[in-house]
């Protein structure tokens, strides 16, 4: 995708862009309007030192003291009225460009498979969606402004030049191949110089990201200089594309003046030669130089323009990059409605990319409707990626997984997923008030009443009561303002508002003290009954009562069957477990 991406042409990517100006079109259209009117009045003041000078000092003419100040005067209002509606009207078009991009990249990252977050850290992210979107603004505004209305100026002012003294005019007119040429150079290590600058800044935003997210272990274990060495380095080179953009933009402006006043120099030199042999009166000789001295500073504004034209293509560059990655396959034709829960891993495979073994390999398993199927095993053998696989956050590189006999991949994502609830031992909760974290999503519109039960059910009602709000009270980032337990508890009533027929219980009560396990193992005894369950488990003793026990090591099935059955087979459960059951003993003999 990015080498397609740079294969881009400016022209492309300046295109693309204005496909979403393309709504906006009458606005847009008003402003462009506005920027010709606005360039088309600026040989309007060199043309009017002709008939000032000419009129007035050659020629004695004492109406041309009147009606020139005078048009002078109404010459700069109707500029300023013109530029006002203008700069209003682009900058509302440019921010509604930007307020459109970012909403519709935001959607495409909702809509990103689990492996782009995989391979792409929260701050280069985050980065993309804030810095980079907002780069394409200076593409917008600035850039179209000056292309636009210092183009159309240049073009006047060198009409009304060809009009007093066309020999002159082509002495100014010989600058440009060597001004076009500058430009070319330079535009190539602008645009590579503005796309690592943005690959750094999400360096640093995920440097920031990391260290606010985890404030907690910086302090403990004193990471702060570590952390504030990391953040200098990625701002470093921060700098240090910055002010490689820097010389690059800054070395054309001096050259392009330098060009200018060459060709000034000459033109001055020769319309005196042709003032003295009367082939150019005072009047023309004067407006000619006017109408050069004034086409410097748009040549200026136009020769600068490449710097920040360069930044808003890289930035478009970055940001159609995201918008162009492929969105989660959902193609299945099947809406399965609500399931019965059946499941059925059938010599399943599934091997992470650039992973040098497989994370599961030759998986069979079959889950009957209602049935509660424990998954044991070491860290990193395979049974947080079963469950990943049933929610098809992955896919399966060999075999085939079945929900009620469909293949999960013909199914529709959201039906699939509507019949899933999860609680995972990372518990996710959000900035919002606990009633809209139980009520999550598609949930959000439920009574309240089902709310309370669902938290009453999770033994949550408790604390919620205490709280200052009730369900309304905010809690924080994830939920800082919360207990372990209280946050797990929560995430277990979002999952019994859910009703699902099909639960995954990854560690759900990895984060309880003893006696708020107690009752929610009671709670969760009666959300199981009737659905099939899935439990995650490291603590054994949490899944004695499994109709079910499945072994795995190493992504395969090494033994499966009751917990009195496998303790009899001494295999790999029964070694784990007494493990367990050793540590548990330590524990309880080592003095308080």
């Amino acid at each position: 995708m990015t080498r397609f991406l740079a294969k881009q042409t400016s022209r492309d990517l300046y295109l693309r862009l204005l496909g979403y100006v393309r709504p906006f079109w009458k606005p847009f259209a008003l402003s462009v309007v506005g920027m010709v009117l606005t360039a088309a009045t600026e040989p309007m003041f060199p043309a009017l030192m002709k008939p000032l000078l000419d009129g007035s000092f050659v020629n004695k003419e004492s109406s041309a003291l009147v009606w020139v100040p005078l048009a002078i005067i109404g010459l700069f209002l109707l500029r300023g009225v013109l530029t006002y509606f203008t700069s209003y009207a682009l900058a509302w078009v440019s921010n509604r460009l930007v307020l459109d991009l970012r909403n519709d990249m935001f959607r495409r990252l909702l809509a990103l498979p689990t492996h782009y977050f995989d391979n792409h850290s929260a701050g280069e992210i985050i980065s993309k969606i804030t810095y980079d979107v907002a780069g394409v603004n200076s593409a917008g505004t600035t850039v179209l402004t000056v292309l636009l209305r210092d183009s159309f100026a240049v073009l006047g002012l060198l009409a009304w030049l060809v009009y007093l003294n066309w020999q002159l005019t082509l002495i100014t007119l010989a600058i440009t191949p060597g001004v076009a040429i500058l430009i070319k150079l330079t535009s190539k290590r602008l645009r590579r110089m503005s796309l690592e600058s943005m690959r750094v800044m999400g360096d640093v935003t995920h440097v920031v990201e990391e260290s606010i997210e985890c404030h907690k272990v910086v302090k403990i274990f004193g990471g702060q200089e570590y952390e504030a060495r990391r953040f200098a380095h990625a701002n470093r080179l921060m700098f240090g594309f910055n002010m490689r953009q820097t010389i690059a933009a800054s070395v054309t402006v001096p050259i392009v003046q330098l060009f200018a006043a060459v060709a000034l120099a000459v033109i001055i030199s020769v319309a005196i030669h042709q003032s003295a042999s009367d082939r150019f009166t005072v009047g023309e000789f004067v407006s000619f130089i006017t109408a050069m001295l004034m086409l410097l500073t748009p040549l200026k504004r136009l020769s600068d323009v490449n710097a920040p034209l360069q930044r808003g293509l890289a930035s478009a560059q970055s940001v159609f990059a995201v918008m162009d990655e492929a969105t989660e396959q959902d193609d299945g034709p099947i809406d399965i409605g609500r399931a019965r829960g059946h499941i059925e891993f059938q010599h399943a495979g599934f091997i992470y990319p650039n992973s040098p073994r497989a994370a599961l390999e030759d998986i069979n398993l079959d889950v009957a409707p209602g049935q509660t199927v424990a998954l044991v095993g070491p860290s990193g053998a395979g049974k947080t990626t079963m469950v990943n696989l049933l929610a098809r956050f992955y896919r399966l590189t060999s075999g085939r997984l079945l929900l009620d006999g469909h293949d999960i991949n013909e199914l529709k994502l959201a039906g699939l997923r509507a019949n899933i609830a999860l609680v995972s031992q990372d518990v996710v909760l959000f900035n919002d008030s606990v009633a809209a974290n139980i009520a999550y999503g598609a949930m959000s519109s439920v009574p309240q009443q089902a709310i309370e039960q669902a938290a009453s059910m999770a033994h949550a009602t408790e604390f919620i009561a205490e709280m200052p709000q009730g369900f309304q009270t905010l809690i924080g980032d994830n939920g800082v303002r919360l207990s372990g337990g209280q946050r797990q508890r929560l995430a277990i009533a979002r999952a019994f508002l859910k009703d699902a027929p099909v639960l995954v219980l990854d560690e759900a009560t990895s984060s309880l003290d003893s006696e708020s396990e107690r009752h929610i193992q009671a709670a969760l005894a009666t959300l199981m009954r009737g659905r099939t369950t899935l439990v995650i488990a490291h603590r054994l003793s949490t899944v004695e009562r499994a109709d079910r026990i499945v072994a795995i090591s190493r992504g395969r099935v090494i033994e499966e069957g009751t917990h009195k059955e496998l303790l009899a087979r001494d295999g790999l459960y029964a070694r784990l477990y007494r493990i367990q059951v050793e540590e548990s003993a330590e524990r309880e003999r080592a003095p308080a």
